[in-house]
């Protein structure tokens, strides 16, 4: 039974006359007629009572033509759907804090990119205040923020993993060679401090006052934070997992007590998603999916 066949029988049930029917089909009448006979054979089932002009369904006939609906319209709906997803295509703006956590949304993205190869992802590292800005003047589609974080206007999916604060330091630091570092140890060093969030977010992570601590610095990224604990600035209050120390100068060393923080994928409450960006959403969605079961 073709799809093709079923169409010619519902424009029949349409027009209740086989010569009209061809007509809107533009279709010979003799192949509508022998497609319809055919029909009838391969059911074993008669589906019209043919009058003079007109023909009406039987019992048999309003069953199958109710079933045909139906099939046609679960296809229909499977070919636009299927149309819909080989033509996504579009630039997604992604604005990103460092956290370990990012990696479900490159992920997501590297999954993206096989079933939509024409959809590009923008991904911009800067500061949760910038990011926030940038998604209320429309520039990003999506943010990956540190938690905590003012999420009052936004939707969001909370991304798995945790990053541990520490301090990046030097391989020549007396720091160095410790398990952990304490608090104190922070508050008695010469620090470079991430600016997201400034001295209350200090306080909130750590109880430390901003006034009380040796600032020599402060950064947006940690990678060039690195670079100034390597040329000897000071020491970098940071996430784990950002900067790959191994054959390096530096050694990252975790405080303690354990400190941690996750991050979040967040979007504008009410905003009207791009195909692509919609897309995107999907894929990291089936990424956490695992996650959430």
């Amino acid at each position: 039974m073709e799809l093709r066949v079923l169409r010619y029988f519902l424009m029949i049930v349409q027009e209740q006359n086989i010569s009209k029917a061809s007509a809107r089909l533009h279709v010979s009448q003799p192949t509508v007629s022998r497609q319809l006979k055919e029909l009838e054979n391969e059911l074993g089932t008669t589906l019209f009572e043919r009058g003079n002009r007109t023909i009406q369904l039987t019992p048999d006939g309003e069953y199958f033509a109710n079933q045909a609906r139906q099939i046609l319209s679960l296809t229909d709906k499977t070919l636009t759907n299927i149309h819909q997803e080989q033509d996504v295509s579009g630039a997604v703006y992604v604005g990103s804090a460092e956290a370990r956590s990012m990696l479900t949304v490159a992920q997501a993205i590297g999954h993206l990119n096989h079933r939509h190869p024409h959809v590009q992802i923008h991904l911009v590292s800067m500061d949760a205040a910038d990011i926030h800005q940038n998604l209320s003047s429309g520039v990003f589609d999506f943010g990956v923020v540190m938690e905590p974080t003012d999420k009052h206007d936004y939707d969001f999916l909370r991304l798995p993993g945790e990053s541990r604060w520490g301090l990046l330091v030097q391989n020549s630091s007396p720091l160095a060679r410790q398990a952990t570092v304490s608090l104190e140890d922070v508050a008695h060093s010469r620090l470079i401090l991430p600016q997201q969030g400034g001295a209350a977010r200090i306080h909130d992570l750590f109880g430390l006052e901003w006034e009380d601590l040796t600032v020599v610095a402060t950064y947006n990224l940690l990678y060039n934070a690195s670079l100034l604990v390597s040329a000897g600035v000071g020491s970098a209050l940071g996430l784990d997992g950002i900067i790959n120390t191994n054959q390096s100068d530096l050694t990252f060393v975790p405080l303690s007590p354990r400190t941690s923080s996750g991050s979040s994928l967040v979007w504008l409450k009410g905003q009207r998603l791009s195909p692509a960006a919609q897309a995107l959403l999907a894929q990291v969605r089936a990424e956490l999916m695992p996650a959430e079961n």
